[in-house]
């Protein structure tokens, strides 16, 4: 079926947004198991035209897959609406020719987004994403002739951080352990993630509070800080006010807004919320991108 909503489906699962890595591709289709309902949907899309040609194989509704694909690809946000408001803006106005059709890859799994977005700290797109796979191929469910999903709390709260941890309980050769994954230094923080998010905080509450009160909730994991965090809410959860700021947002904004001035992180991000509105995340997603594809990048870093 067409689902009539324009998307750059290839940028947008391209973009190294930390819901999830991009989903399996084959021939122009992408697709990935979601759970709906608790139940296991093979999810087929592929670019038809600006829009989305879309099948599933699953024991749901036809009217429970559209729903939550259109949640995952954030189709309901209106996307012209947006572009009228970057052309009114001197600083964004190009933006929209370089990333037309990007959209947000909201988190299939809140829990993974978590994960993910732990991982990707100081690190690549490429090496993150292949981590969280492997996690997903250890530990996780297998549906459909190998498309694994993300390995549940209750799993992975019992899984080794290191070989060395590994070796005090398991006689066989070590591997089967978080750094086996690539993970490195950020294993424990993902094991707290975890523990927390088992013990303390429900994830399904977080929606429900107000954003300030679910940034103080997510910094309280160890190893999160105010940009993983962020990531967290806007990928994981739709704060769609979130604007994640790091070294790269920090000099785009301070190239567009402040006469290349060097400004703090924290100033960055308090500006981009404060300027962009409910527009931030998506004003942040477009800035990142439009730096990549349009050469600023790479003259930022000089």
């Amino acid at each position: 079926m067409i689902i009539n909503s324009p998307i750059n489906l290839e940028l947008t699962q391209l973009s190294g947004q930390t819901s999830q890595p991009p989903w399996r591709q084959m021939d122009g289709c992408f697709s990935d198991v979601v759970l709906v309902g608790g139940k296991p949907v093979l999810f087929n899309v592929k670019q038809s035209g600006d829009c989305l040609d879309f099948s599933f194989t699953g024991n749901i509704a036809e009217k429970e897959a559209v729903s939550r694909l259109n949640y995952i690809y954030d189709l309901d946000f209106d996307l012209n609406k947006f572009y009228k408001y970057l052309s009114n803006h001197e600083e964004l106005k190009d933006m929209s020719e370089f990333c037309n059709g990007l959209r947000l890859f909201l988190a299939a799994d809140p829990f993974e987004c978590v994960i993910s977005s732990i991982c990707s700290a100081n690190n690549s797109i490429k090496r993150w994403t292949k981590s969280i796979s492997d996690i997903r191929e250890k530990w996780g469910d297998n549906h459909f002739d190998d498309y694994y999903i993300f390995p549940d709390k209750s799993i992975f709260q019992d899984l080794y951080e290191d070989d060395e941890e590994e070796a005090l309980f398991e006689d066989s050769v070590c591997g089967n352990n978080l750094k086996s994954c690539g993970v490195g230094y950020r294993a424990p923080y993902m094991k707290k993630a975890c523990e927390i998010f088992t013990d303390e905080i429900i994830l399904s509450d977080i929606p429900k509070m107000t954003y300030d009160e679910a940034f103080e909730t997510i910094l309280k994991v160890p190893g999160v800080g105010p940009k993983v965090a962020d990531c967290i809410l806007l990928y994981g959860f739709n704060f769609k006010e979130a604007f994640p700021s790091d070294v790269w947002i920090k000099r785009i904004v301070s190239y567009l807004y402040f006469d290349g001035k060097d400004i703090s992180v924290s100033k960055v991000r308090d500006f981009g919320m404060d300027e962009f509105g409910d527009y931030a995340g998506y004003v942040q997603l477009y800035m990142f991108h439009y730096a990549r594809m349009s050469g600023l990048m790479a003259k930022l870093k000089k």
